[in-house]
């Protein structure tokens, strides 16, 4: 299958998020929200062993919650006592925690009010797989919040979904929860990309094979393995977003050489062009809205528009930029990825109704910008050098929090 190796696709999957030459530094944003309207509370590791990895989670994923301001410092303790520490008053919670590696891993939490000791939250959690700990951490954050009444974070307890580069011609399909520090490989051989959840509930994905004589998209399921075509399109087929709600998905393909975004049933039934340009129109995103954006090299260069579902007219999103390569979607809002100098690309949020702009990186290489399931949060990779960490912000409390990738080289990511 040559036609995949020709110079025209490796333009195009430019467009679609492939690593170009990377430049800059790091630097983390100021989005701070007002300590005073986050919950302060402090954790207390009360586990037979020290259990400091567990104790850095969960202050993360307090972090990011956005209602809880966690205390500097690593703290031990007795896990069953009901005596809050003197220097630990002015907080207003203790969550004390018990981590246990014996036949799987054990979380026992317990929260107090730092007032008067009392017991307000206590459960145990269990997996049977030591890989999975991780999860222990956020479903414990999870029902934290909402024992407390604050807006849900069940983001915390969903899966990362990404491909990674393993050798030339070859990439794995990867598992993992929002840390990156569980990380599952599903699909290993062959050239295997762009993966994306086909459900809520994230039991199946879609994914492109480039392995094949034509390429061909997949569904798959994560539970049993079972695998089943969906479309095949001569230079490529890739899908780019999912509506549950419609049964339907968006497609990018070149049976022609150029590539296209075609709208199509789940099953990959009755197909529907939606654009028709010479260029390039790639990585389409159901806007909420009753439309797609998606990126288009119309004006010369890589350009974010948009155009309804029903409509022929194509308009301009983003007016600022010369290289905007990258684009996610979510309810009248869109995260994109803007060039701003020589290797530097930026992460900004839009929205559609009254078209005001925020930067939400501030320096460096930024890219694979995602919204969170309920929209509240976008995750981007940051490049520096070799190394890479995947960012979030908290769009409602500005909070910010960052975690190494550790070495994947990263190709796409669905959330």
């Amino acid at each position: 299958m040559r036609k995949f190796v020709s110079n025209r696709l490796y333009v195009i999957f430019s467009f679609l998020f492939v690593w170009h030459a990377l430049y800059g530094v790091d630097a983390k944003i100021e989005v701070k929200k007002d300590v005073e309207s986050r919950t302060r509370i402090a954790i207390v590791d009360a586990s037979p062993k020290s259990a400091k990895t567990i104790f850095d989670l969960l202050r993360a994923d307090l972090k990011i919650s956005g209602h809880f301001l966690p205390a500097e410092g690593y703290l031990t303790g007795e896990y069953e006592s009901k005596l809050i520490p003197p220097s630990l008053k002015a907080t207003e919670y203790l969550l004390r925690f018990r981590f246990v590696r014996k036949d799987g891993v054990t979380l026992a939490v317990r929260l107090q009010r730092s007032g008067d000791g009392t017991i307000v939250l206590e459960k145990r959690y269990r997996v049977n797989k030591d890989a999975k700990y991780p999860f222990l951490a956020h479903r414990a954050v999870s029902d934290i919040n909402d024992a407390l009444g604050y807006e849900s974070v069940a983001w915390l307890n969903r899966y990362v979904l990404f491909a990674r580069y393993a050798a030339p011609g070859k990439s794995d399909i990867v598992l993992a929860d929002y840390s990156f520090r569980y990380k599952k490989p599903l699909i290993r051989g062959g050239l295997n990309l762009f993966p994306i959840w086909a459900d809520d509930a994230q039991n199946k994905i879609y994914y492109s094979a480039f392995c094949t004589l034509v390429p061909t998209l997949y569904r798959f399921d994560i539970h049993t393995g079972a695998r089943e075509v969906v479309a095949r399109s001569q230079g490529m087929i890739i899908c780019s977003d999912v509506d549950t709600a419609h049964g339907k998905i968006l497609l990018t393909k070149a049976p022609n050489g150029q590539p296209d975004i075609y709208e199509a049933d789940s099953n990959g039934a009755s197909q529907r062009r939606l654009t028709r340009y010479g260029g390039i129109d790639v990585g389409g995103k159901y806007d909420g809205a009753g439309g797609i954006v998606f990126v288009s090299d119309r004006l010369g260069h890589p350009g974010i528009y948009r155009k309804a579902l029903a409509g022929s007219a194509v308009l301009p999103l983003v007016t600022q930029g010369k290289n905007n390569n990258g684009v996610d979607a979510h309810k009248g809002k869109i995260v994109y990825v803007r060039r701003e100098g020589r290797g530097a690309f930026n992460i900004y949020l839009k929205n559609l109704t009254n078209g005001r702009t925020l930067p939400l990186s501030a320096v460096g290489d930024n890219r694979f910008c995602r919204f969170s399931h309920d929209g509240n949060v976008v995750m981007f990779v940051k490049r520096k050098g070799r190394a890479m960490s995947v960012h979030y912000v908290n769009l409602q409390s500005k909070s910010y929090l960052s975690f190494p990738l550790r070495g994947d080289r990263i190709q796409s990511i669905s959330w």
